[in-house]
């Protein structure tokens, strides 16, 4: 994944997604720190969530090049060990479609923004064109067990506004360098909504 993450394209969107991070930062599926280096001079703090330690192993050179403290944070974005209102934003870069429990994630991620945080996340998930839905569909079975869970048909907007955020904005498109069923793609910034 760290290979396949880490295109030229994908550099690109990991830096829109990072623009504005500040403060405390939890990051949800840290991986091999792709998003470190794209971390703003303002950002301080980041809980890394990751569940596989050679992830942290390969991310090693990535977070000592940083002037970040990048803390292991725990294993899973389902259950976060971290006190509520704790960060001031919350990074998620292609890790909701592997989570078995998003909706268990998402409550997280809101329990732990602060008043006025903001996620911010690039997703893939379900496309709006009905042919290329049903090969995601069809795709689904084989992609979960290969790619570490990815679940190609979650329809990324409705889960995050479901889970009392406020989408704005949001970029929808497809992927330049994936095929459709892989690349239908949700980038934006939510935020929560009045409680």
């Amino acid at each position: 994944m760290n290979a396949a993450m880490s295109s030229d394209e994908n550099r690109e969107i990991r830096a829109r997604v990072c623009e504005g991070l500040a403060g405390t930062v939890v990051e949800i599926g840290f991986g091999s720190g792709l998003n470190v280096p794209y971390y703003p001079g303002a950002v301080h703090t980041v809980h890394a969530v990751e569940p596989l330690e050679r992830s942290f192993t390969i991310a090693t050179e990535r977070i000592e090049a940083s002037h970040v403290d990048v803390r292991h944070a725990g294993l899973t974005g389902e259950r976060l060990d971290l006190p509520a209102g704790c960060a001031d934003a919350v990074l998620s870069t292609w890790t909701l479609c592997s989570i078995p429990d998003v909706g268990a994630a998402l409550a997280e991620i809101r329990r732990v923004l602060k008043p006025g945080g903001s996620l911010h996340f690039v997703e893939h998930g379900i496309s709006p064109d009905p042919k290329v839905a049903r090969r995601q569909g069809r795709w689904e079975p084989i992609s979960k067990p290969l790619a570490g869970g990815c679940h190609l048909t979650r329809d990324i907007p409705e889960l995050i506004t479901a889970a009392g955020f406020v989408i704005d904005p949001l970029s929808v498109f497809q992927h330049p360098k994936e095929p459709k069923p892989f690349g239908w793609t949700f980038e934006g910034r939510a935020h929560r909504d009045v409680d």
